[in-house]
């Protein structure tokens, strides 16, 4: 259990001192408790989780899904501790025992009613803050996916829909098939 819920303002080092229940999120600071994921949003995760293992076998990138520690600006002292369904880790010497230091190349968060506003507002800025290169927001109920890339600095986002193929922007090999990741969702 968290100690000394009153307090305010939590720093990564408060968070490295509390166990793993109930899971939470740190931005800024501020804790974010999160419910369990529910089947819908684990089919989804799993079928893209599935398919990014299965590509990078054997390749230098490494994915991982929640939970996962991801420090972003940890460099710079930020107290925001974020756990993304998903993440493509490219540099393997951002990766250490306790998650990822620094920005995954690729995130994914799996939308749900409960936290979309906050998936969509306020992990979407602290992610475009840490320049991530690749931001994909899936949508279970209506079966799309918005997919954020980074180009000179900018994000420029497309929609795709249940029929369509997703290049994946940092894997240029890669092509997700919208179909597969609602399979049995």
């Amino acid at each position: 259990m968290l100690a000394n819920q009153e307090k305010k303002h939590f720093t990564y080092a408060d968070y490295c001192t509390w166990d793993n229940e109930p899971r939470c999120e740190l931005i800024d600071g501020e804790i974010y408790f999160m419910a369990a994921p529910g089947g819908k949003h684990q089919t989804i995760l799993l079928n893209l989780g599935s398919e990014f293992r299965a590509h990078l076998r054997g390749k230098e990138c490494r994915v991982f899904v929640a939970p996962f520690d991801v420090r972003l600006n940890w460099e710079k002292g930020d107290n925001t501790v974020v756990q993304p369904d998903i993440l493509v880790v490219c540099d393997r010497d951002k990766l250490d025992d306790k998650g990822c230091k620094g920005a995954p190349d690729l995130v994914i968060e799996i939308l749900s009613p409960s936290t979309a506003s906050y998936d969509m507002m306020t992990k979407f800025t602290k992610y475009c803050d840490a320049n991530v290169k690749e931001i994909w927001f899936v949508s279970p109920d209506e079966r799309e996916a918005k997919i954020f890339k980074q180009r000179d600095g900018e994000y420029f986002v497309t929609m795709f829909g249940e029929a369509d193929k997703i290049p994946v922007g940092i894997l240029p090999e890669l092509t997700i098939d919208m179909k597969d990741i609602f399979e049995e969702a």
